[in-house]
């Protein structure tokens, strides 16, 4: 435990060093939401109802996506882990450590956003505050799952970015997040429902705001908890040690096994 617990303030330390990791878990969330807060109050007055939530949940793709794969495929390509292995480290050490100070840069950030929000640019605050932290805390470790996945399964940097992009890109085009679901067209809404951020920002309205839903918020807890499981399960099974392996339990495709949960999301919007 002691160990763990050092390896958790090196890594949560590194994200606060780290320039590239300080600009994804920090800077960029934060200065997209002083930004776009302002922009989107002035040209969408109702963007005002749901902006901390839809901040909240950037924030998480952000660093889960775009912030964390990169810094687990240098280690593998540069033998880090090699060496851990030599010296008894656990793959799910490893994997779960980085997953857990993103969760934590992320939680820190939202709660900047949560305290803000209204002060700044009027934002409206969450009706229940118990259901918004738990709703905070499930999209955080959702997203940090599949980030985990990426960097498991990319094998380099350009792998990272074209798997981490099929994700983050969507979500903000259909996702919900700069326009509500309903203002999309019948033919693309229920496409929606492939993406984690379209299933949090409904559970963060349907649960913490109190607000009608396209999609049951319930069946967007479930799918949102099932995903980013099921992401860090194959993370942890298709884990390679060595970039020089070539034995491994299982074929990187096995990854779009974590798709299923989505895929049934997606079922029940058509």
């Amino acid at each position: 435990m002691t160990a763990f617990l050092n390896h958790f303030a090196f890594e949560f330390k590194t994200g606060l060093r780290n320039a590239s990791l300080l600009l994804m878990n920090y800077l960029f969330p934060l200065a997209f939401y002083a930004l776009m807060g302002s922009v989107m109050a002035a040209i969408n007055p109702t963007f005002t109802e749901t902006m901390i939530p839809v901040f909240v949940i950037f924030t998480a793709m952000v660093s889960a996506l775009l912030g964390m794969p990169g810094p687990l495929v240098e280690s593998r390509n540069a033998g880090i882990y090699r060496s851990f292995k030599i010296n008894g480290v656990p793959a799910f050490s490893i994997l779960a450590i980085p997953a857990l100070t993103t969760i934590f840069h992320v939680c820190i950030v939202s709660a900047v956003i949560a305290l803000t929000g209204k002060p700044f640019f009027d934002g409206v605050l969450p009706e229940k505050w118990g259901a918004f932290v738990l709703l905070t805390l499930l999209t955080a470790c959702s997203f940090t799952g599949i980030g985990v996945l990426i960097g498991v399964i990319a094998r380099n940097n350009n792998g990272v970015v074209l798997w981490s992009q099929l994700i983050f890109l969507p979500s903000m085009l259909i996702g919900g997040l700069m326009m509500p679901l309903e203002a999309l067209p019948d033919s693309i809404r229920p496409f929606a429902a492939l993406f984690p951020a379209a299933h949090a920002i409904q559970a963060f309205l349907g649960l913490a705001y109190g607000r009608p839903t396209l999609f049951d918020p319930w069946t967007s807890v479930g799918i949102l908890a099932a995903g980013g499981l099921l992401a860090f399960g194959l993370a942890i099974y298709l884990f390679n040690w060595d970039s020089q392996n070539n034995t491994r339990r299982g074929h990187p495709l096995m990854a779009l096994l974590a798709v299923v949960p989505f895929a049934f999301g997606l079922i029940t919007a058509l």
